[in-house]
């Protein structure tokens, strides 16, 4: 067995090049390597194999192959080995969270580590949830038996996003896997080296071909994942754009698609909210320990007229006190973004607000002053007032430490304005009024919706939204059955 490597830099160095096929880390057929930086720093770290459509062709017929033997498992047998790929995982916690702190700019202490330890517990969560692969019987007739049995799709291909990889990866793989299924992953270009890891140690368990993963352009690799004709599901997260683009390639196989999309998830404070725990709550909802990089992140904050002054000067003050820095030091709440690319969008969008005359943008913590860190993409958390529902910042995604806190007077008003939005991801109401709070779960419309708390997604909890938000659910036993599993009809005359 590997062992673990907290040194993320020799780690980063000693994978990089490589897609890994067939139990096995090759490198790219073209030869070819693309950097990846450190956004704390500006700095290359490592090298990342540039696939594309003959490297997805190979990870496929690996997956075809492999996926056979292991659909005639029985399901407590998966189960079980998926479950010991979770107990390992454990084992390089420390590991993994310090690759993707490296890789993401994402603080260790407040966010690597713990994707690195919810990645593990999402195998084991899911490899318990074997038993649970069962049919049904039916009463059709007297003379025959007829029941139902779930069966896996096959090769499922799974393209995942920067900002939570490891767990996002976990999410789709886990459930597949313990539904028969083999997987191709197609790695975020910015974080590839810390999912690689990943299906390194666990190759280290599952038979080989069964879990394959490369890296490379959205459209040059990605695209051919998507399209190639032995891939039975596809499971995307990412962008509303590049959804659509998803979802065109799996009409066109006639194929089952589940895609977590963008957000603009809105949060409302009545006029009975506890304060205290609102403000908390905002900061935690908004993700600034994720420089806002988030699906789910609260950057639309409904406050009440009467609060909105003390709730944003409680919240401002709060987010002062988070300190910015390296994402390895254990004393950094909050890193940088992700990418130069993204750092410029979450630039424009708040410069966008400090240029109109009604908005107040007020920047919080403090930059890094080491030198060593002059260069990194670290952007101050934003709180702005002053802007209208309509106003492009705060209708659309921008995928950073931003948050506009709009007033309103009327329950009606604020549930208008939360609905108002092509997204339907997530919301949060904060009200000690359980007929507002039950009225509300109702009336807003969004795929997950919190009261009086804003924690992160949970495996468990059904994930997913509406509208442009996405098609399906993860993270439960529902997303396990219904999206990596079809359903047979079997009768069997008995005369």
């Amino acid at each position: 067995m590997l062992k673990p490597n907290h040194d993320p830099f020799a780690l980063a160095q000693e994978l990089s090049g490589y897609h890994f096929i067939d139990g096995e880390l090759i490198a790219a057929q073209s030869g070819e390597t693309f950097p990846v930086l450190n956004p704390a720093t500006g700095q290359t770290v490592g090298q990342a194999a540039a696939g594309d459509s003959r490297d997805v062709d190979e990870a496929v017929a690996s997956a075809v192959h492999a996926q056979r033997d292991w659909a005639s498992k029985p399901a407590r047998e998966r189960g079980k080995i998926v479950a010991e790929c979770g107990r390992l995982l454990n084992e390089h916690v420390e590991e993994l969270g310090r690759l993707v702190a490296l890789e993401s700019g994402k603080a260790l202490r407040t966010e690597s580590r713990v994707e690195a330890s919810i990645l593990a517990d999402s195998f084991i969560y899911f490899g318990g949830l074997a038993s649970e692969l069962k049919g049904e019987t039916i009463p059709y007739n007297t003379t025959s038996l007829t029941m139902t049995i779930r069966e896996p799709v096959g090769v499922v291909g799974a393209i995942i996003p920067w900002n939570v990889p490891m767990y996002l990866m976990a999410l789709k793989i886990a459930p597949a896997l313990v539904a028969g299924n083999s997987v191709v992953v197609k790695s975020a270009e910015e974080t590839p080296l810390c999912c690689l890891r990943v299906c390194q140690l666990l190759n280290q368990i599952l038979p080989k071909g069964l879990f394959n993963i490369l890296s490379g352009d959205g459209p040059v690799c990605g695209g051919p994942l998507a399209e190639h004709p032995d891939v039975a599901k596809i499971s995307f997260t990412g962008s509303v754009e590049t959804g659509r683009i998803i979802h065109r390639a799996a009409a066109e196989k006639l194929v089952p698609v589940t895609l977590e999309l963008g957000g603009k998830s809105p949060m409302i404070v009545m006029s009975d909210a506890d304060l205290d725990r609102a403000v908390a709550g905002a900061i935690t909802g908004v993700r600034f320990t994720r420089q806002g990089q988030s699906c789910t992140a609260a950057s639309r904050i409904f406050v009440h007229s009467s609060l909105i002054d003390t709730f944003v000067d409680q919240m401002a003050e709060a987010v002062d006190k988070m300190v910015m820095g390296d994402p390895l030091d254990e004393e950094t709440d909050i890193g940088t973004i992700v990418s130069p690319a993204q750092f410029d969008r979450v630039k424009t969008y708040v410069n966008l607000a400090k240029s109109d005359p009604a908005g107040t943008v007020r920047e919080c913590a403090t930059l890094p002053t080491d030198e060593h860190l002059k260069t990194g993409l670290f952007v101050q958390p934003a709180i702005i007032t002053g802007l209208s529902n309509d106003h492009k910042v705060a209708k659309e995604e921008i995928f950073g430490p931003v948050t506009c806190v709009i007033p309103f007077e009327t329950y009606a008003e604020a549930i208008h304005m939360a609905n108002d939005s092509e997204y339907g991801l997530a919301a949060t109401i904060w009200t000690q009024d359980l007929s507002v709070a039950m009225r509300a779960v109702h009336e807003l419309e969004a795929g997950f919706v919190q009261v009086n708390q804003n924690v992160v997604v949970q495996p468990m909890l059904p994930y997913g939204g509406v509208k442009t938000s996405g098609i399906g659910k993860e993270a439960s036993l529902d997303s396990m059955l219904e999206h990596f599993t079809h359903r047979k009809t079997i009768i069997i005359n008995m005369n």
